[in-house]
């Protein structure tokens, strides 16, 4: 299949009001997050969901920002993350791979957060072009759609 057979992906049906979500993204390759917030923002619109949007230096920030949010007064239903590590010649790829990914862990878990994480992690910018695109294999709309999904599962059994 190639990118322009997959079909967009929709957003899932959310019980309750409008969600509000928190995009938190690392714009060290701007193009490709441009890609993926486009993404996830047209999943958002597609069920009237709010949002803003809150840059980071890096990914390795990303959990980190999420957890500075929850420290403020501001009230969210859900927090999308998306960044983008292309692997280098160095370990760096690796650590900030794994560093990441346990951080969104660990944050949602300990907070019970909604979330959705579209953090790339491609050896090549050329893999990140491809799944930054406005076509089915976006993965910023697929991190967005994880959210709402887990909103709605959140709300569904009283846990929001």
């Amino acid at each position: 299949m190639s990118t322009q057979d997959a079909a967009l992906p929709s957003a899932p049906p959310v019980r309750g009001p409008a969600p509000r979500l928190l995009i938190v993204r690392a714009p060290y390759y701007r193009d490709v997050i441009d890609g993926l917030t486009a993404g996830a923002v047209r999943i958002l619109n597609e069920v009237s969901a709010t949002h803003e949007i809150l840059d980071v230096a890096g990914a390795y920030e990303l959990p980190q920002a999420i957890r500075l949010v929850l420290r403020g007064d501001q009230r969210f239903d859900g927090f999308v993350a998306l960044g983008c590590i292309i692997r280098g010649e160095t370990d760096h790829y690796d650590f900030i791979c794994k560093a990441t990914m346990d951080g969104m862990m660990n944050v949602s878990l300990q907070f019970g957060l909604c979330t959705g994480t579209g953090l790339l992690t491609c050896d090549t910018l050329a893999q990140a072009e491809a799944r930054s695109g406005q076509d089915g294999f976006n993965k910023g709309a697929e991190a967005a759609s994880a959210a709402l999904k887990q909103i709605d599962a959140a709300r569904r059994f009283g846990a929001a």
